[in-house]
């Protein structure tokens, strides 16, 4: 199917920009994807994409190439091509430039040309983006919105390892898009900037839970979604700070510090806001979690006498 659009559009490049009407031979000779056919299977194509040329409402004429109509080429004239000028209002220009800005693709202005082409920009008015810039997700977030419509399960690499996941939905968060959905080891969330070599499975091979709300999880603490082993960290935080860790994890502190267990998802999240406790918060168990903790305390003590 690639090849039949990548064609087409070829035809229709020549066409526009040959100065004079062409012969079906010159197409055969020029554009690529016909040269290689026999005169029969070169005919039965040309003829079906100029079929495909005319259903998408392009003016596509066969005129004759002298007096006597002895031969004859195909044209598409620019002027009945070209849309025709919706007479927009300075009001309406600006309500289109404005929305053209409100996203880039990988920092280009994605609606720039065809702004210009609709009669320009209001005057005065720049091409600065106040919206998201989808970056180099980009590639990866269409494939992965069809995959959660069309409920295809998608596997990536992700960290060294190929993962495999039930898409339920994509989010923004905090200047990243992430894909949330379902595992074998249970619900997962992945940045989308981090996974590479997406592949996209069959369709309506899962079914989202109903009532799923992506944000929701999202909004759940950043260590208790992730892409670790889900395990339990029993913490102690010190009186003076233990108020502070109870209200982030729910908990009705009283006087006096705070011992509690917490599932963690996401180890780099967790021990990231322990660290933010200082010498006020310790990691009891599991021990390789502690070992982190204090790995990590031993390399920035090593960075700074340094």
């Amino acid at each position: 199917m690639q090849n039949v659009i990548e064609r087409v559009l070829n035809v229709l490049i020549y066409l526009l920009e040959s100065t004079r009407p062409v012969t079906a031979e010159d197409v055969r000779r020029t554009v690529p994807g016909y040269a290689d056919q026999s005169d029969e299977a070169f005919h039965r194509m040309f003829e079906r994409d100029k079929d495909v040329l005319r259903r998408l409402g392009i003016p596509l004429e066969l005129v004759a190439l002298d007096a006597w109509e002895v031969d004859f080429g195909y044209t598409v004239d620019p002027e009945k091509y070209a849309i025709a000028d919706p007479g927009l209002s300075d009001e309406e220009r600006a309500a289109l430039s404005l929305a053209s800005r409100m996203v880039r693709l990988g920092g280009a202005h994605a609606g720039l040309n065809g702004l210009l082409k609709l009669g320009g920009v209001e005057r005065g008015l720049g091409f600065e983006p106040f919206g998201a810039d989808l970056g180099p997700e980009a590639d990866v977030l269409g494939p992965l919105f069809g995959a959660v419509t069309e409920r295809r399960p998608v596997s990536f690499h992700y960290r060294g390892n190929r993962r495999t996941l039930d898409p339920y939905g994509v989010a923004h968060r905090r200047g990243h898009w992430y894909v949330v959905g379902s595992s074998a080891d249970g619900e997962r969330v992945y940045r989308v900037d981090r996974l590479s070599k997406l592949d996209v499975g069959e369709p309506a091979q899962f079914k989202r839970p109903k009532g799923f709300d992506v944000k929701a999880v999202l909004q759940a603490q950043p260590w208790e979604a992730g892409y670790d082993e889900q395990i339990e960290a029993s913490v102690r935080f010190d009186a003076d700070v233990a108020w502070w860790a109870g209200r982030t994890l729910g908990k009705t502190v009283k006087k006096g510090p705070l011992r509690t267990t917490i599932p963690v998802s996401n180890r780099d999240a967790f021990i990231g806001w322990i660290l933010s406790f200082g010498p006020s918060a310790e990691v009891i168990e599991p021990a390789d979690l502690r070992a982190e903790v204090i790995a990590r305390v031993d390399a920035a003590l090593a960075g700074i006498a340094s």
